[in-house]
């Protein structure tokens, strides 16, 4: 945490209304309305079959379209994501942790993007496999930005329309899969505090006891959507963007995280 505020404060010094340590990344794109959904009945999770995960084809002009960049080992870009990757991956292995949120102080500033990119960078490892999972659930974009089709997402999961190996998507890219979600849901902080979702990401812990778990979630400033299911993941990053967040949006932030294991800061559109 003091690195972090060394920081801040250096970044401050440089530039007074942004701040923030980390790689330079690539920036998200504009935030689609919100819609809303169904009630959430329970989930049952013993019946997931990984031989069921779809498996979904992505296309280049899409992935370049919206920044994702990770897949690509030619794009030099992708060297940043690996350091941070490892950075990331030491510190989970030190704690025993493998449950990662990825948020941020407010909307638009790249933190969907980040997590895509990470989430693939950790794939390509090959002692590691990688669960991306959208709980942003007043703007989910991880499908969108991936060109996945969304007939079947966690909305339809929580709605008990469909087996959680029914929305599993695997972009066919090895050992990564995605758990998208289509539409925003009505009530996004009741559900994420719900006993449905916890006993998701109870039964996604137990059932993948050899994958890292990212979940995308809101930013921290807007809502208690993120505030109320951190409690349930092991670690946090968060993702700050070069000329749109403030000092004091930081460190509201940073109170929100106080009770949190925060690996650090993503220092993006630099």
């Amino acid at each position: 945490m003091e690195r972090i505020k060394q920081a801040i404060e250096k970044a401050k010094k440089q530039q007074p209304d942004t701040a923030a340590p980390a790689a330079s990344l690539q920036p998200d794109i504009p935030q689609e309305e919100m819609a809303p959904a169904a009630p959430r009945p329970p989930i049952e999770l013993s019946e997931v079959a990984y031989s069921r995960t779809r498996v979904v084809r992505l296309q280049l002009e899409t992935l370049e379209k919206n920044r994702i960049f990770a897949f690509n080992k030619n794009d030099p870009t992708s060297v940043i994501m690996d350091v941070l990757r490892t950075q990331v991956l030491q510190k989970m292995e030190e704690n025993g942790w493998r449950t990662l949120a990825i948020t941020s102080p407010t909307p638009a500033v790249g933190k969907t993007v980040i997590a895509i990119n990470l989430a693939m960078s950790i794939a390509q490892k090959t002692d590691t496999t990688a669960m991306l999972v959208d709980f942003d659930l007043r703007q989910p974009k991880i499908g969108v930005y991936l060109g996945i089709p969304l007939d079947k997402s966690l909305n339809d999961l929580l709605d008990g329309k469909v087996e959680l190996a029914d929305i599993l998507v695997n972009p066919d890219i090895p050992r990564l899969v995605v758990l998208p979600t289509r539409d925003a849901v009505r009530n996004p902080s009741e559900t994420l505090s719900s006993g449905n979702i916890s006993g998701l990401i109870k039964g996604l812990r137990e059932h993948y006891e050899s994958r890292i778990i990212i979940f995308d979630l809101p930013s921290l400033l807007h809502s208690d959507d993120a505030i109320s299911v951190l409690p349930q993941i092991d670690c946090v990053l968060m993702v700050i963007a070069n000329g749109m967040s403030t000092k004091r949006e930081i460190d509201d932030a940073l109170r929100h995280l106080s009770k949190t294991n925060l690996l650090g800061t993503v220092f993006n559109k630099a």
